[in-house]
């Protein structure tokens, strides 16, 4: 494949001196090379002054506007949507159906935002705000808005910020993940092709240094990030000084799914399978442990670990379940875990490895661990390992369930597995968690809902439906049409008027 350059004020721009490169090489076959990227930190410099220069002519155009803008990118999407899907496939390893459901979603966010959320950011009338004077509440773009994608959802995740900041008028630099730098280079073209006003959009390829400079550069007035804890955190600690930078992080999770002794059996058994093993465990929606009541333990292990045996995996373009982890750090991490719950005194019921396939590449086969005795401070049952590995608890106190949830610092998504309505409703307010699913497993999320988390999992700044309020600030004004009334001078003012 060939690189095209970053994306800057409407153009492709090459790398003329390159502060260093990177090989983007498939996961699912490493002798797949897709393309080697070169990067310039300069361009972090000339991407932020051209999104600064559009910002105005772009803030100032109606919403009407900025949706024709946005309904033609969505006609670009629908005739890309098969390259957009291979190269999310080459680039994750994503299996092809898996590739095509995130660009269904990235096509959809347009619509969502359109039709229900920017009702969020509504002009508001407040009749006598104060005595005789109106209020109006209105929200207006905040200006150039960083995005830093993840690799797990290269295009579906940015794409959840970037489409909302446009919306609202603001202005976006784009810096995707170094793993998934060839779905960028599509996306950026569907924007070419879209043909938006030059600025308005921008794609900078890059390292961890390219996104250091651009999350504090003086023109930069928010930064969404989707990733780990760790580099949010070190955006946070970047940014301490740029207190006036909206920043909306969301960072992982490591999500329970609670499985009660009333709960539809093949349900909560199917559910969890993808929820555990979607994406290869990929996701930070993934369902890392699953609590299970002591009445339905035995039947419920023994019948996930039956059918988690038979998941296939394999390469993208063979439809499998599951693909491979991202990279070779990634199945170290994968199977340096499955050794430390072993020294953790965890039963190991099914063992991940590194599997050889036909398509070399990083592949591993899904694991299972028992968990003997709850430890908030074992390192193995409150770390996100990003792989397909969930650690199985036995418990029949919904209180000591509530607290192995809550024992991690994470709080992202609890699914509950129980027709006892009363079970949801304590764990609605006790779980502290930013999405509670019933009898739904944890990932799959819907972009007509926020999507956030607490505790190490976000900043309080949910995404998806709520994205348009972190792309907006809202401003109050009191409306005063009537003429001056000198019988409400205050005491103590002097003031005559003109006849």
């Amino acid at each position: 494949m060939s690189y095209a350059g970053d994306f800057i004020n409407g153009k492709f721009i090459r790398v003329e001196k390159s502060d260093g490169q990177f090989k983007d090489i498939s996961p699912a076959d490493l002798n797949d090379v897709v393309m080697t990227v070169p990067f310039q930190h300069a361009h972090i410099d000339q991407a932020c002054d051209a999104a600064k220069k559009a910002y105005l002519p772009w803030a100032k155009l109606s919403l009407d506007e900025r949706k024709n803008y946005l309904h033609r990118l969505k006609e670009v999407f629908e005739t890309h949507k098969q390259e957009l899907a291979e190269a999310i496939s080459r680039d994750t390893g994503k299996p092809k159906w898996e590739s095509l459901t995130e660009v269904a979603a990235v096509i959809g966010k347009i619509d969502v935002t359109m039709s229900f959320s920017l009702k969020l950011v509504e002009e508001e009338r407040v009749p006598n705000a104060l005595p005789q004077v109106d209020g109006v509440i209105r929200h207006k773009p905040r200006g150039v808005m960083a995005v830093i994608g993840p690799f797990n959802f290269p295009a579906h995740l940015p794409n959840g910020h970037i489409i909302p900041a446009l919306i609202a008028g603001n202005t976006v630099v784009f810096k995707p993940s170094e793993q998934t730098p060839y779905v960028a280079q599509v996306y950026a073209k569907c924007f070419e092709k879209a043909e938006f006003p030059k600025g308005v959009f921008n794609m900078v390829q890059g390292d961890g240094e390219s996104g250091r400079r651009l999350v504090v550069h003086e023109y930069v007035d928010g930064i969404l990030f989707t990733g780990s804890y760790e580099v949010g955190l070190r955006i946070k600690q970047e940014t301490m000084n740029h207190y006036w930078k909206i920043l909306a992080l969301e960072m992982g999770g490591k999500n329970a799914t609670v499985v009660w002794d009333d709960a539809d059996m093949d349900k909560a058994i199917y559910e969890s399978l993808v929820g555990a093993y979607m994406t290869s465990g990929q996701r930070c929606s993934c369902t890392s442990r699953i609590i299970v009541h002591d009445k339905i333990a035995d039947e419920f292990t023994d019948r996930f670990y039956e059918a988690a045996k038979k998941l296939t995996i394999g390469h993208w373009s063979e439809d499998p379940f599951m693909g491979p982890l991202i990279n070779e750090a990634s199945v170290e991490k994968y199977l340096r875990f499955q050794e430390i719950a072993k020294r953790e005194n965890c039963e190991s019921l099914m063992r991940g490895k590194a599997l050889d396939l036909k398509h070399k590449g990083h592949y591993v086969t899904p694991s299972i661990n028992i968990v003997k005795k709850f430890d908030p401070n074992s390192v193995y049952q409150k770390s996100e390992i990003f792989g397909p590995n969930v650690a199985v608890y036995r418990s029949s106190d919904f209180d000591e369930t509530l607290n192995i949830v809550n024992s991690t610092g994470f709080g992202l998504v609890m699914a509950l597995f129980s027709k006892n309505k009363s079970l949801y409703e304590r764990a609605l307010l006790e779980a502290r968690v930013g999405l509670l699913n019933w009898n739904r497993t944890t990932n799959g999320a819907s972009s007509r809902l926020p999507f956030g988390g607490m505790g190490k999992s976000g900043n309080d700044r949910p995404s998806a439906h709520y994205a348009i309020q972190y792309c907006t600030v809202p401003v109050a004004s009191l409306e005063d049409l009537t003429s001056y009334d000198p019988t409400k001078k205050l005491p103590g003012i002097t003031f005559e008027t003109k006849p």
